[in-house]
């Protein structure tokens, strides 16, 4: 080895080494630390009419509305990147509400994850997940409804659609509809970026979140005990699509 090339791979060393919580020494994915993985950072996103994604994302995305509408499905981004901000005032409403019905901190707490992430603990934060829906159906009320993507569904066509051909975009149903399956309920619109999302979640999974969620003064927090943050990673955070794991 001569002496450029041993000083420029002690330099790419000296660098990855010193970013202990990010994909840079395994070159697979774009660099990413612990304050983005909780929605705190700045991550660099593309925009588009309804939805805000990492660029790769993006790409991949266009590619796939653009295939959807020649088969006369109009795909519609209800939901992207959410900061962490907009994650606790979801939070925070539903805890207020679910506190003056009469239920106690903690039960609070189980009826909000039925559907609604933990801040600093969202798939959204990252930049690689999508609510999405048929934007060309007429819709009264909350379009996230299970019910409303399959049988005589508004978005049966569009479940039916993505069912096929989603995969080979490179996005993946997060939360199946599979028995004994725990943690989040069953979200037909919820698709994940498994290029980006699978690394991501490796490193999500090396974080301290009890104590990440406590630090952020997390209305609620002083209710999660150790089994409560264990049953969640395991069951919420980890009891997804299995193809996302892999």
């Amino acid at each position: 080895m001569n002496r450029r090339s041993f000083t420029k791979k002690a330099v790419l060393t000296t660098i990855a080494t010193s970013l202990p919580f990010c994909l840079f020494a395994k070159g697979m994915l774009p660099p990413i630390d612990e304050v983005e993985l909780i929605g705190k950072g700045n991550p660099t996103l593309s925009k588009g009419i309804d939805y805000q994604v990492r660029p790769k994302v993006a790409i991949a995305f266009k590619a796939m509305k653009a295939k959807a509408l020649e088969d006369g499905i109009q795909i519609k981004v209800v939901s992207s990147y959410r900061d962490y901000n907009h994650q606790n005032r979801i939070w925070e409403h539903k805890f207020k509400r679910f506190r003056e019905s009469g239920l106690s901190p903690i039960q609070s707490i189980k009826k909000i994850i039925e559907y609604s992430t933990i801040p600093g603990t969202s798939r959204h934060h990252w930049g690689t997940d999508l609510d999405l829906i048929d934007g060309a159906k007429q819709v009264t009320g909350d379009v996230l409804v299970p019910s409303k993507f399959h049988g005589t569904g508004p978005f049966c066509k569009f479940k039916e659609w993505m069912d096929i051909h989603a995969q080979s975009f490179g996005f993946y149903l997060v939360y199946t509809d599979v028995p004994n399956r725990k943690g989040f309920n069953y979200e037909p619109w919820h698709y994940s970026y498994k290029a980006l999302s699978k690394g991501y979640l490796d490193l999500y999974r090396e974080l301290d979140i009890k104590s990440i969620l406590q630090k952020n003064e997390l209305v609620g927090s002083d209710s999660f005990s150790d089994e409560f943050i264990t049953a969640y990673i395991t069951e919420n955070i980890l009891d997804i699509n299995p193809d996302l794991l892999t």
